[in-house]
């Protein structure tokens, strides 16, 4: 049996009142409904220690997420690309992008989208909670994997018509009656969880499951949501840490069964508390095995138009809303470190299990390709890490219209370049070594 350590951390963001939301496109922060967390595990074996840190923060981008990962790892003295960050993606929560960030300061009238004095400090305290954590370690005897389908909350937000176009969209929230009526549309209907053990002792959970968690959202308000009050309803149960990651939702979320009713929160909650328990009943438990972590790098080339100079026109446009203005910015800062490539990473575990780790706003359609990949295994997939490119679409999207292509700020190109890198990290293709 593999030797295994493992340490929890869970740190309050404690966000200040008045700081901007989702970038400042909503309502800035008038109240602390639910505290936002920075939490995770770290794995420590035969090889140098791993991090897996779930923020519920609506992104990090970019040189921001790069930080998150270097400070995590010198922390756990390990390497960053054994660090794996991903946000939640709740609305009523920060957005991190230092990069475009420093675009904005440029113009004084546009505000602010993120106080970056706050943000050094979140990951400094994160940093030293992960430090603390290594010294409170407890040995991993088994591991435990299961799975549950989560009824009425996921649904496909793009409904295509006869004519390959987008017909009907459904956001987190919809009143569109005939909208509601369209079938759910392809998901990933599975919540995933996995546990480490110390015999009969539960040490953390880790859940995974596919869709935009905001059942309403610009009031304000800061939330953890529907599936924070799940988490933490859970972690309350059971005592131990329950960790939730947010699959490849870029084009899913729950607007068939929400309309934006504020009860609807707590149902959308119990249906994602009923997944957590059911896929930890169905869970096989074994003693742990190996722990191989690989990494791809992968280049998502960024989209050309709107040309680059005009959206330094759009950005100094005095005009134009703050929304449309700090947009343009991020869209320059993911232009300007394009020639940088992402890392993917993956988790494997024994022989059966694997997590696997992608970047910003990924199409369900790659998780279900990495599922494919390896349809004899088991494997979780976390989407929302580097949110540098925004969405992620299918090629073909961007001819079907609609919200999502026409905020990505990848070209259709990156379908292919992702799906491989996904397909080389799934299969554990020779070329590649555990790190």
């Amino acid at each position: 049996m593999a030797r295994l350590h493992l340490a929890t951390f869970k740190v309050d963001t404690a966000i200040p009142l008045g700081h901007p939301l989702c970038g400042g496109w909503i309502k800035s922060a008038v109240q602390v409904t639910e505290p936002l967390y920075a939490m995770g595990v770290l794995l420590m074996g035969e090889e140098a220690p791993i991090v897996l840190c779930a923020v519920d923060w609506t992104g990090i981008n970019n040189a921001a997420h790069r930080i998150w990962r270097e400070q995590l790892a010198a922390a756990a003295h390990t390497t960053p690309e054994r660090v794996a960050v991903h946000c939640v993606h709740q609305h009523n929560a920060p957005f991190a992008d230092l990069d475009a960030e420093k675009l904005i300061a440029q113009h004084r009238e546009l505000g602010s989208s993120l106080d970056v004095k706050w943000f050094d400090e979140v990951v400094r305290r994160v940093a030293a909670a992960v430090r603390e954590a290594a010294a409170n370690s407890q040995a991993v005897s088994h591991i435990g994997w299961g799975q549950a389908r989560v009824e009425r909350v996921a649904s496909n937000r793009r409904v295509i018509g006869p004519d390959g176009k987008i017909k009907w969209w459904r956001g987190s929230s919809c009143r569109d009656t005939e909208a509601i009526a369209q079938p759910e549309g392809l998901i990933d209907p599975w919540l995933r969880s996995i546990s480490f053990w110390k015999d009969d002792k539960k040490l953390a959970v880790l859940h995974y499951y596919a869709t935009h968690p905001m059942s309403y959202y610009g009031d304000g308000l800061v939330t953890s949501d529907f599936v924070g009050l799940a988490r933490e309803g859970r972690s309350k149960e059971d005592n131990s840490l329950h960790i939730y990651f947010t699959g490849c939702a870029g084009n899913i979320a729950a607007g068939k069964y929400n309309d934006g009713d504020r009860a609807n929160r707590f149902l959308l909650a119990r249906r994602i508390h009923s997944g957590m328990l059911e896929a930890e009943r169905q869970s096989l438990r074994e003693p742990i095995g190996r722990l191989t972590w690989l990494t791809r790098p992968v280049s998502l080339s960024p989209r050309e138009e709107p040309p680059i100079e005009q959206l330094e026109k759009t950005l100094a446009d005095v005009k134009k809303s703050h929304s449309v203005r700090s947009r343009a910015a991020m869209q320059l800062a993911y232009h300007r470190r394009a020639a940088e490539p992402i890392t993917l990473s993956s988790l494997k575990i024994g022989d059966r299990l694997q997590v696997l780790h992608l970047p910003a706003e990924a199409f369900v359609e790659y998780q279900l390709h990495a599922q494919q990949v390896w349809p004899e295994g088991f494997v979780a997939t976390a989407a929302y890490g580097d949110g540098g490119p925004w969405y992620i679409p299918l090629a073909r999207s961007y001819g079907e219209g609609g919200y999502e292509p026409s905020a990505a700020f990848v070209s259709p190109a990156a379908e292919a370049a992702l799906k491989e890198g996904i397909a080389t990290l799934v299969s554990g293709a020779s070329d590649l070594k555990p790190r």
